[in-house]
C-alpha cells in the first residue's frame, strides 16, 4: 500500500475529523449563547427577588408603624377613659349629697362638675378619637362612657325629673370637635348600659330621700326606675352584649325591688310615725327600715 493511497477507514476517519472542525465552533457559539441566557436569567430573578424584598419590607414597616401608633393610641384613650370615669363618679356622689334643705345648691354644683367633666376629659377623650373608626378602641374608651351617661342622666332626673335622651348626649359633644371633623358619637350600648348602672344610684337616692321624709320623690324614683327596667327587659334579649348585659339586669331587678321595699314599708308603717310628723306635714323623720 502506497503512502499517497487512501482506504475507506482512512477516509471515514479524515471525513469526521474535517467535520468537528467544522462544527466546534459552532458548538462553542450555542453553549456561549446558553451560558449568557443563564446569566440574563440569574440576573433577572435576583433583580426581581430584591424588588419584592424591598416591597415586602416597605410593607411591614408600614404595618409597624400603624400597629405601634394604634397602641399608643389605645393607651391615651384608656388613660383618658380612666379620668372620666373618676371624676363622674364625683359628680354622682355630689349629687348624693344632696337634701331636703340644700337640694338647689348640691345640683348647681353637680352641673358645674358635670360641665367641667365634659369640657376638660370628654373632650381630650373627642380629640383622641377624630379621624378614627370609633368602633375600633370602644372596649378602650366604653367604660368612660358610660359612666358619664350614668352621671349626665343622674343630674338631668334629680333637675328635671324626666330622661336624657342619646341626641341630647350627644349634642353636647359637637362642640368639642373641630367643624371639619367627624365628632366622637355616645353609642345606643353605651347608652343603655350606662342606663342600666344609673338604676343602682337611684335606688340609693331613693333610700335616702325616705330617710329624709321626701315620699313623694321616692315614689317617683321608684316609678322611674320600673319604666327603665321594664323597657329594657324588652331591650336586652335583642342587644349583642347580652351576657354583660344580663348581668345588670339581674342587678337593676334587686334595685328595683329594694326602693319598692323601703316605699312600701312606709306607706304601711306611715301610721306609727304620725305623731312625730312635722307641724306642715310634709316630712317624715328618719325611719328605720328593713331592706334586704
Amino acid at each position: 500500500m502506497f503512502l499517497g493511497s487512501s482506504s475507506p477507514a482512512t477516509y471515514s476517519w479524515k471525513n469526521l475529523l474535517i467535520r468537528f472542525m467544522t462544527s466546534k465552533p459552532q458548538r462553542v457559539h450555542r453553549i456561549a449563547e446558553t451560558s449568557w441566557q443563564s446569566a440574563v436569567k440569574k440576573a433577572r430573578t435576583m433583580a426581581t427577588s430584591t424588588a419584592a424584598d424591598s416591597y415586602m419590607r416597605d410593607a411591614f414597616s408600614h404595618y409597624t408603624d400603624y400597629l405601634n401608633g394604634l397602641n399608643d393610641k389605645r393607651e391615651r384613650v384608656v388613660k383618658a377613659s380612666r379620668d372620666i370615669t373618676m371624676n363622674s363618679k364625683k359628680v354622682i356622689f355630689q349629687v348624693h349629697r344632696m337634701s331636703l334643705n340644700n337640694k338647689d345648691e348640691v345640683l348647681e354644683k353637680a352641673d358645674k362638675d358635670l360641665n367641667a367633666v365634659t369640657a376638660q376629659y370628654l373632650s381630650r377623650l373627642v380629640k383622641e378619637l377624630q379621624g378614627t373608626d370609633f368602633w375600633k378602641l370602644r372596649r378602650a374608651y366604653s367604660p368612660g362612657v358610660q359612666e358619664y351617661v350614668e352621671a349626665a342622666t343622674l343630674c338631668h332626673f334629680c333637675k328635671t325629673g324626666n330622661l336624657i335622651g342619646l341626641d341630647e348626649l350627644n349634642a353636647n359633644l359637637i362642640p368639642l370637635s373641630a367643624p371639619s371633623t367627624e365628632s366622637l358619637q355616645i353609642n345606643i350600648l353605651d347608652y343603655i348600659l350606662g342606663l342600666a348602672d344609673l338604676t343602682g344610684e337611684l335606688m340609693r337616692l331613693a333610700i335616702g330621700r325616705v330617710s329624709d321624709g321626701e315620699l313623694e320623690f321616692a315614689h317617683k324614683i321608684c316609678s322611674f326606675v320600673r319604666e327603665i327596667h321594664r323597657e329594657l327587659t324588652l331591650v336586652a334579649p335583642l342587644m349583642e352584649d347580652h351576657s354583660d348585659m344580663k348581668t345588670k339586669m339581674d342587678t337593676m331587678l334587686q334595685s328595683v325591688m329594694k326602693i319598692e321595699n323601703a316605699c312600701y314599708s312606709v306607706h304601711v308603717r306611715g301610721s306609727e310615725f304620725v305623731p312625730l310628723l312635722e307641724s306642715d306635714g310634709s316630712s317624715f323623720p328618719p325611719l328605720p327600715l328593713d331592706i334586704n
